[in-house]
């Protein structure tokens, strides 16, 4: 039987440095059913060398270059350059363990309901161990923050069929954004019980760029207003959010300052 294949998307913007890793863990794949497709978004460094060196190397690794239009345009191009059946977005500076790919497209290919799969998450770089991050409970928690990694292997048919990621989200969270679209109430997600994505962490980085408060706040409000209806349907409207939020809050400091309740923290604090 022909194995199904998987393209690796690399959208690499100045990463070059860390290329050859990405790349060697993807060599070191037990499933060699996989193309490697790497997109230099515009970069100034080393990444054309590199990726030069590895597409002599192995002929599954495919090397395309685009003027700098920021991780959701490389990402797109990549999936329309891709000839598998998955896709899975691999960042130039991560890696995977060498039994991800068997293991993930083993989820996707045996168990159809599922959407995507992903792993747990092992960091490494200027912090170092595993990612204690919450797993996938369902739409509604989706809605309020993201839980699911870049790299989640998922059909490419589905990917075009929202178009992809969203090219305006330069500031980042884009792939939050993708699986707000690729999801919904039915849509099942699966995370592997294993930390086979390895997550590098830098001092500096485009998350820790969005992480900004006036960043985040933006990309908050581009979400909720883009995907209103969804937020709507799921959740009370914003004002309704205020009022219960203000009603609360005033019943909760009436009881809180109630004059016995005055009289017994004076007391306990003597």
């Amino acid at each position: 039987m022909k194995k199904k294949k998987v393209s690796v998307i690399l959208p690499c913007y100045n990463q070059g440095i860390y290329l050859s890793e990405a790349l060697d863990s993807l060599l070191a794949q037990t499933y060699s059913g996989w193309e490697a497709v790497i997109v230099n978004d515009g970069s100034s460094d080393c990444t054309e060398d590199v990726a030069s060196e590895y597409c002599q190397k192995d002929e599954r690794i495919r090397y395309y270059r685009q003027e700098n239009k920021g991780v959701s345009a490389a990402r797109n191009l990549g999936v329309s350059k891709a000839e598998g059946e998955y896709i899975l977005p691999l960042d130039p500076d991560d890696k995977l363990m060498p039994e991800f790919i068997d293991r993930c497209l083993s989820v996707l290919t045996r168990h159809p309901q599922y959407t995507l799969v992903y792993t747990q998450v092992r960091l490494f770089g200027v912090k170092n161990g595993l990612w204690k991050i919450p797993p996938y409970r369902d739409y509604r928690s989706l809605l309020l923050a993201n839980c699911i990694v870049c790299t989640a292997l998922f059909r490419k048919e589905d990917c075009l069929r929202i178009g992809g990621y969203d090219e305006s989200m330069y500031w980042g969270f884009e792939d939050w954004e993708f699986y707000i679209r690729l999801l919904d109430e039915r849509k099942e997600v699966c995370q592997i019980q294993e930390p086979l994505f390895h997550y590098r962490i830098k001092e500096v980085s485009r998350s820790t760029e969005c992480d900004k408060k006036e960043t985040s706040r933006k990309v908050l409000t581009y979400i909720y207003q883009k995907h209103i209806e969804r937020y709507t349907d799921c959740f009370a409207t914003p004002i309704e959010l205020l009022r219960d939020f203000v009603f609360y809050k005033n019943k909760y400091e009436r009881h809180h300052n109630k004059w016995y309740r005055r009289w017994w923290r004076r007391i306990r604090g003597k």
